[in-house]
């Protein structure tokens, strides 16, 4: 499909870009009401819930013999990132979380190096390097003045976005031949049942009903969870499998210039080291897909 068809997938990424990056401001709004485990909770359960019925449906069709990998793509692509990045947005803007996640496709990149047999090649190194100090930049920096010194906030960003690439690289090596639909349903559902016991743990329904604004959060948390987590999930396996998991997290390149541009909406300062870290982050990931496209043609 992607040699017929090479402007799909090029539209497919830039609808995740637009999505993803709008994410951030969706959590944020969302946890103005909730806490960050009712918010991380109740984003699993509904995404859950909605696969629920398309589960039901292929249940027959599903290849239980991958149950492991199955659960390591709900659990990595969707389970702790959600975690994650609730926990992060209580002390970081939408804007440094939304640039930090762009660091998903080196991720990738290092661990398909590592543990998925991908071509080393000494090149892409710079690429990396040149990625991880715009991290750490948007980390010091960032984490600094957002989170009274706690640099602990963005370093959450950061694991969720390696979670993102082990999710990837999962569904290029071992879940090639399963239809992104099948994936996406199962991951959630199997994770579904751990995103509802957290939230019933909670004091989530006292909250609905006591708190000012609570379902306007509500329906951030679900614009969230059914465009920015149901539909993306099953468009980005897709992509992944119509061309790698390299050039399907370059999804990220999009990402912080949207996030950037929500928080700037929402009355976020952006500073130099917003622009500093982005401008790093970008260009190590242009060198690393720049060596990754001659490999390619050169093989």
């Amino acid at each position: 499909m992607s040699q017929n068809k090479p402007w799909l997938s090029w539209l497919l990424l830039l609808f995740l870009g637009i999505t993803w990056g709008t994410s951030y401001i969706l959590i944020k709004k969302g946890l103005v009401v909730f806490s960050s485990i009712q918010l991380a909770a109740l984003r699993i359960t509904l995404s859950a819930l909605a696969f629920l019925p398309v589960f039901i449906f292929r249940f027959s069709k599903i290849n239980w013999k991958k149950w492991k990998y199955l659960l390591v793509v709900g659990l990595a692509g969707s389970g702790l990132p959600a975690i994650f990045f609730a926990f992060a947005q209580k002390e970081l803007s939408s804007s440094l979380t939304g640039v930090l996640s762009s660091m998903t496709p080196l991720f990738t990149l290092v661990i398909g190096l590592l543990f998925f047999g991908l071509t080393f090649k000494v090149r892409q190194i710079s690429g990396i390097l040149l990625g991880l100090a715009g991290t750490l930049v948007l980390v010091w920096f960032g984490g600094s003045r957002e989170a009274s010194g706690n640099i602990w906030y963005g370093l959450l960003v950061v694991a969720a976005a390696s979670m993102y690439a082990l999710s990837s690289n999962t569904v290029k090596a071992y879940l090639q031949n399963m239809k992104s639909l099948t994936i996406s349903s199962t991951s959630f559902v199997l994770i579904g049942p751990l995103g509802l016991a957290f939230l019933l743990n909670t004091d989530f329904f006292q909250v609905m009903e006591n708190t000012p604004g609570a379902w306007t959060a509500f329906g951030y948390v679900l614009i969230l969870s059914l465009a920015g987590t149901v539909i993306a999930s099953i468009l980005f396996f897709r992509l992944v499998q119509i061309r790698d998991a390299v050039f399907a997290s370059m999804v990220s390149y999009l990402i912080p210039l949207i996030a950037l541009f929500w928080g700037y909406q929402d009355g976020e300062q952006l500073s130099w080291y917003h622009f500093t870290g982005m401008a790093l982050i970008l260009t190590g990931l242009y060198l690393s897909r720049e060596r990754k496209r001659k490999e390619i043609q050169t093989t």
